[in-house]
């Protein structure tokens, strides 16, 4: 049984890494990349990583909080309180972390939809023009270039 405690601690800790990384990846890299682009290329790009990363990125941090219940349980249930307490705090943070990104990053993708597909709009003209397949109206890379 503490096997298994520490093997679901591990994937809790590998679960939460994917997204404490892609985290600090956004905060550090992303955004002051960003913050250098037009409007254009900003609600793009960010209507596109919303649009794939908040389906995507609910796998591993659901897993990992999972996995993190299931191992303060199983040390619980086999005794070893010193584990118990460790992994507790590390549900009680990941909680805590839930309820920030709740208040603050979801109801900014949840309350833009015009911005999302606006920006899938845009995605879905740029690959008609990369095939060449132009806007319906003649040739994409025409009406492309008028465009900016």
């Amino acid at each position: 049984m503490i096997e298994l405690a520490k093997i679901l601690a591990l994937i809790a800790v590998l679960g939460t890494a994917v997204v404490y990384g892609t985290d600090v990846f956004c905060a550090v890299v992303q955004r002051p990349a960003l913050a250098v682009v037009d409007d254009r290329a900003l609600v793009a790009v960010m209507g596109n990583v919303h649009h794939y990363g908040d389906r995507r990125m609910r796998v591993p941090g659901v897993l990992g909080g999972v996995a993190a219940i299931a191992s303060a349980a199983l040390f619980a249930v086999a005794g070893q309180w010193p584990q118990t307490i460790t992994t507790v705090c590390a549900v009680a943070i990941l909680l805590a972390w839930i309820v920030l990104c709740a208040r603050i990053s979801a109801p900014i993708t949840v309350s833009s939809p015009r911005l999302l597909t606006a920006s899938r709009e845009q995605v879905r003209f740029m690959a008609r023009w990369r095939r060449g397949d132009g806007d319906g109206d003649g040739d994409g890379r025409a009406f492309l270039a008028l465009r900016t």
